[in-house]
């Protein structure tokens, strides 16, 4: 990865810099996947952003050298079993939405719920993950103007992500649909807490609307 620089962010941690979203997935996966087969050494955190990755306890000073000589792989989708969550595409910006995608308007349910998705990262909020899969062709732009209050639940995209308001928030992405039961996001009493990790597969799957 020619754009791949590691900082220092602090005694013990390291900050991997990466030149695109695609290049940060494929980088984390690489990193989980050397720490389950015990080739990573010892790091008590793994933390991917939107352009970045955070390694927290870092044992080996060497490593940040190393990183930089890695091959790593292109990111493979399909791995481990995915998280499905029940929505109903009733979102208020559906049309708007079909028209930046230049389809029907019942064809942009269609597309998302046979999209299969991954969580980049997660943020925001507690139980938010920022979710990619669509293709570049169908990012979307923020909304001119961003709503007061967005329900819990709010099924949404803007730009290359898709997210599931886990609580009532302002935001300015486009609502698509909505999952009936945002609770399951987070669960302070679960463990772990949050329903959609970091490298997590989700699919969509779509619901009738009650009542």
């Amino acid at each position: 990865m020619s754009g791949l620089r590691v900082l220092e962010a602090g005694p013990r941690a390291l900050l991997v810099e990466l030149a695109s979203g695609e290049e940060t997935e494929a980088f984390h996966a690489e990193l989980l996947r050397r720490r389950a087969a015990g080739e990573l050494p010892a790091v008590r955190e793994i933390v991917p952003g939107a352009r970045t990755v955070l390694l927290d306890g870092v044992e080996d000073a060497a490593l940040a050298g190393r990183l930089r000589s890695w091959t790593v792989p292109p990111l493979r989708r399909g791995d481990g079993e995915a998280v499905e969550i029940p929505v109903v595409y009733d979102g208020p910006d559906l049309a708007d939405v079909a028209e930046a995608w230049g389809v029907a308007v019942d064809e942009v349910p269609r597309i998302h719920a046979r999209t299969e998705f991954r969580v980049a990262f997660c943020g925001f909020a507690p139980g938010f993950g920022y979710l990619t899969g669509l293709p570049g062709h169908f990012d979307v732009p923020r909304r001119a103007t961003p709503r007061t209050r967005v329900p819990a639940g709010a099924l949404a995209l803007a730009g290359p992500y898709t997210g599931v308001y886990p609580r009532p928030s302002p935001g300015g992405w486009q609502l698509i649909g909505r999952m009936p039961e945002p609770e399951a996001l987070w669960d302070p009493a679960r463990e772990p807490a949050a329903l959609l990790g970091p490298g997590a597969r989700v699919r969509f799957v779509e619901a009738e609307a009650r009542g």
